[in-house]
Formats: C-alpha cells, sequence, structure tokens
C-alpha cells in the first residue's frame, strides 16, 4: 500500500510547466512591484544602507524569477532535479528576498540571520541544475 504523502511528493517532483510559469510571473510581478516601491515610496524615508539590502533583495528575486521562467519551458521534460531547482529558488525567494525586504521596513537587524538560509537555498538550486547537466552529457 501506497503511503497517502506519496502522491504529494510525486506531483511535486514532476512539475508542470503552467506551475513554473505561474511562479515565475509571481515572483517576476512582485520584484517589479517591490522595486517600484523602493523607487517612488521608501526612498528618502528610510537609512540608505536599509534602501541598499532591500535593493539587493529585489534584485536576487528578479534574477531567480528569470530563473525559474527560463527552466519553465523544460519544467516537465526537467524531472526531479529541474522541479527540485525551482522549488529551492522559490523558497530562497520567499526567504532570501522576504527577510531583507522585512528587515529594511523594520529595522530589525536580526533578520539578516535569516537571510542565509535563502542563499543557500539559491546555490542548492543551482547545483541541482549542473547535476542534472552531468547527468544529461552522461547520457550521449
Amino acid at each position: 500500500m501506497r503511503h497517502p504523502m506519496a502522491a504529494r511528493v510525486i506531483r511535486v517532483a514532476n512539475m508542470k510547466s503552467s506551475t513554473a510559469y505561474m511562479l515565475a510571473g509571481l515572483f517576476g510581478l512582485t520584484a517589479v512591484v517591490a522595486g517600484t516601491f523602493a523607487a517612488h515610496v521608501i526612498q528618502g524615508r528610510i537609512e540608505v544602507d536599509l534602501l541598499e539590502i532591500f535593493e539587493v533583495g529585489v534584485r536576487y528575486q528578479m534574477f531567480h524569477a528569470l530563473a525559474i521562467l527560463a527552466l519553465a519551458g523544460f519544467a516537465e521534460r526537467s524531472g526531479k532535479l529541474g522541479a527540485a531547482a525551482i522549488w529551492c529558488w522559490s523558497a530562497g525567494i520567499v526567504i532570501f528576498a522576504g527577510s531583507l525586504y522585512l528587515l529594511s521596513l523594520t529595522g530589525a537587524r536580526w533578520l539578516g540571520a535569516i537571510t542565509p538560509i535563502g542563499g543557500v537555498l539559491f546555490v542548492s538550486g543551482w547545483v541541482c541544475i549542473i547535476i542534472s547537466g552531468v547527468k544529461l552529457r552522461s547520457l550521449k
């Protein structure tokens, strides 16, 4: 008998392109909104170093939204490693960029201790891409 969570794990591992496109769109849209917010609302209202921290969050969010978009067309064919990369990048965006946004807006510098977790998730996603490439190369 199959464990009830097995079906969910299989669905996550075999991501649909539509899910990846929606994630890319959501993260791309919110990066643009956050960048606009930084430029037109909070600039001049928070310390310069906090604004720079906020902008780092925007930049990394957009980089990884574009990476998800690039992989979205191959999501169904990229298998578990491609899906893992997309989920790592998605979680990385939420944790890395989210903690930087909150740190910037609240001044709660302890949130900087959470940010590296998101960075590790970003790196993990890229490692998944490298492993996927190595595996594809070995199939030739």
